[in-house]
């Protein structure tokens, strides 16, 4: 059997070459959008916080960026906690809920479906994340459609 002479890794070791890019750092002109939305169940997986880390990216890279919570995706922007709101069970339990508030701070806005909340969810306005603007869910088409109007970046983020 063949022996294994590498050390085992490290804490600080680097296992791949994280500095160099590729791509040019694309930024956004003046005036450009960005809609991200989001029709997946908050920690259903990981799609939920990498692409509120997307968002708060392209909000970085100047782009005037709106997030979609509709559906299932009205449950990212509750308020959560144990064994009060806001009260973390677990380390990453408030990940989410962070990521939206940072975003918000950063002047992104977030957009949350009045029909999921009551209908699907069972929630009132008031379980929402402070920031996040409740809308008719005949907006739900209708912010889309002004961001493909105005040649926005639209990333849709679905999971089932």
């Amino acid at each position: 059997m063949p022996a294994v002479t590498k050390p085992a890794n490290q804490k600080g070791d680097v296992l791949v070459d994280y500095e160099e890019k590729v791509f040019e750092d694309v930024k956004a002109d003046p005036g450009e959008k960005a809609l991200v939305t989001f029709h997946t169940v908050a920690f259903e997986g990981s799609i939920g916080l990498v692409n509120l880390l997307q968002a708060t990216r392209l909000l970085r890279k100047g782009f005037e960026t709106s997030v979609l919570l509709y559906g299932p995706g009205v449950t990212l922007g509750v308020q959560r906690g144990f064994p009060t709101l806001g009260d973390e069970a677990f380390p990453g339990h408030q990940a989410i809920n962070k990521q939206l508030v940072k975003f918000m701070e950063e002047g992104g806005k977030v957009y949350a479906c009045r029909f999921a909340l009551q209908a699907l969810y069972g929630h009132g306005e008031g379980a929402l994340i402070p920031g996040i603007r409740p809308i008719n869910p005949l907006d739900v088409l209708d912010i889309v459609l002004l961001h493909r109007k105005a040649n926005a970046f639209i990333l849709n983020t679905w999971t089932l």
